[in-house]
């Protein structure tokens, strides 16, 4: 099964998109202020990035880890990044309100809540059908209507909806597949961990130009790799 995920899944029951309580909205802003002493300045990213309630792509037990700057377990055997790595990626690829975006490992949706506040439309991909319909149903609840999340082999990109100005790989490949460049507007860009999985990677992004592509290594990361397909299960 593959195609578009709305929000009328089985799991109905997560927690909804509530106003923040004053201790999360404290929490928060201290997320915004450590991310800034990381070297993330831009306004619209932190902006972007105070206004999305990472709670809401948690299970209940890690509401309380919410706002620390860590990588957290999330359904399927999978993990939610980092928000410095999500503002990282971000405020790497200069992202602007109307550039489209295909993110591929869409994972708990919380970097694809953050880029919908920034792009002016996201379109997601996961090989889980589970994390396809959570993401979905999180990201409904906050009314980001900019966001399509699709059940798909993300490694074979997303022809349907090209070209992208940005193209973004959340795990690991040996090298970025032939199939997304194709994908891939005049002057648009890649970001994606390069290297094999159980060792770090270099996040590496790739900027089309004229003339060529131009590859800048951004620094190094670890995270699992993506796999090819679809689940057989979850």
């Amino acid at each position: 099964m593959s195609g578009p995920v709305t929000s009328n899944g089985m799991f109905a029951d997560f927690e909804t998109a509530a106003e923040p309580a004053a201790d999360e909205i404290e929490a928060r802003a201290g997320l915004v202020l450590a991310l800034r002493g990381r070297g993330i300045g831009d306004r619209t990213l932190l902006s972007a990035i105070e206004r999305v309630p990472r709670r809401l792509f948690l299970s209940a037990r890690l509401h309380r880890l919410a706002y620390d700057d860590a990588q957290l377990p999330i359904e399927c055997g999978q993990v939610v990044s980092a928000p410095s790595q999500v503002a990282r990626i971000a405020q790497t690829l200069q992202l602007k309100p109307d550039h489209s975006v295909l993110e591929i490992g869409t994972g708990s949706g919380y970097q694809a809540a953050v880029l919908a506040h920034l792009a002016g439309r996201v379109e997601t991909i996961d090989r889980y059908k589970t994390l396809c319909t959570l993401a979905a149903q999180r990201l409904a609840a906050l009314k980001l209507d900019n966001v399509s999340v699709h059940h798909e082999d993300g490694l074979l990109g997303l022809k349907s909806r090209a070209p992208f100005d940005r193209i973004i790989l959340t795990g690991a490949v040996t090298e970025i597949p032939e199939v997304l460049y194709s994908q891939l507007a005049p002057a648009g860009m890649i970001i994606a961990p390069v290297g094999p999985a159980g060792s770090p990677q270099v996040l590496t992004r790739v900027r089309r130009t004229p003339t060529a592509d131009v590859a800048d290594q951004i620094g190094e990361v670890r995270v699992v790799s993506l796999m090819p397909g679809l689940a057989q299960v979850l």
